[in-house]
């Protein structure tokens, strides 16, 4: 049978789907257009599979607000023009929105709930088949905060959100920043796991053994650099970035306030990004797309 132009265009609107994909996908369910839709929603899954491999390290950071928690998220995909798109930020919108209502305690849990009658793993799926490219919700926190939430969102980057106690508003947001811009890994020491205490403590005593020195020496040149290694991984020890003459513990104390937690997501961190020939991939694509 004829497939008619208006045929295609409520597939495709009902669907995201491409025109080429609904005519094919009508005609060869002789224009039945939920069978139409079933269809494409196979395929959908199938392109997903398929892609499912492929490196996604571009992508936002979001963050959204519910009652008395706020949750940052991280949903990738594998080029930048695709972050930008609106769909794509949406969807990742709804992923931070979902954590902050829901509260999911892992990452399948976040999955298979549903969002306007469909789940977030199905509507991954069919921004697969849509985009073209792989997308994955990499991970998520959501906070409860003891006190008032700060948060801080670089470019859709870097996002940050920091649970403190006293002072105010501008410095949460400072304090926010910072933790964009230095990347601390903990609040203070005593938040530090021992493991990686003692491992940092005997990596720096093998290393100071070669001095000659006596061991109450190399004792306290161990317990110095240890400390100083710990300042450059805790918010507390750490320089503050808009003046090289505080701590961000004695800027904290100067005001009254106290960090109770942070989290800091930045888009990619720790994926390995493969390095590829654009004529190539230009190449990948057209003989996926034939």
């Amino acid at each position: 049978m004829a497939i008619t132009a208006a045929q295609v265009k409520a597939l495709r609107e009902s669907t995201g789907a491409g025109m080429m994909d609904c005519k094919r996908a009508l005609t060869e369910t002789n224009g039945d257009a939920e069978a139409a839709r079933n269809l494409l929603r196979k395929k959908g899954a199938a392109a997903a599979e398929k892609k499912a491999s492929r490196a996604a390290a571009e992508g936002v950071i979001a963050v959204a607000h519910g009652s008395g928690a706020i949750a940052i998220a991280e949903v990738n995909c594998e080029t930048d023009f695709v972050s930008r798109r609106e769909d794509f930020r949406e969807y990742a919108a709804s992923i931070a929105q979902t954590v902050a209502d829901a509260a999911p305690g892992a990452l399948d849990e976040l999955m298979a709930l549903e969002v306007d009658g469909q789940s977030l793993e199905q509507t991954r799926r069919d921004a697969v088949a849509r985009i073209g490219e792989n997308i994955s919700v990499r991970r998520f926190e959501r906070i409860e905060p003891n006190g008032d939430a700060a948060v801080y969102v670089h470019n859709d980057r870097i996002g940050v959100i920091v649970d403190m106690e006293g002072g105010n508003a501008e410095l949460g947001k400072n304090i926010a920043m910072h933790v964009a811009a230095m990347r601390p890994q903990h609040v203070s020491p005593d938040d530090v796991p021992a493991e990686i205490v003692e491992r940092e403590r005997a990596f720096l005593s093998d290393q100071a053994s070669d001095s000659g020195k006596p061991p109450e020496i190399i004792a306290r040149m161990v317990e110095g650099r240890l400390r100083k290694f710990l300042d450059g991984i805790c918010l507390s020890g750490q320089i503050y970035v808009r003046d090289s003459k505080l701590t961000v513990a004695r800027l904290l104390a100067s005001q009254k306030a106290r960090v109770h937690e942070f989290v800091r997501f930045e888009v990619g961190e720790g994926i390995e990004r493969p390095v590829s020939d654009l004529a190539e991939e230009v190449e990948a694509q057209l003989r996926e797309h034939r």
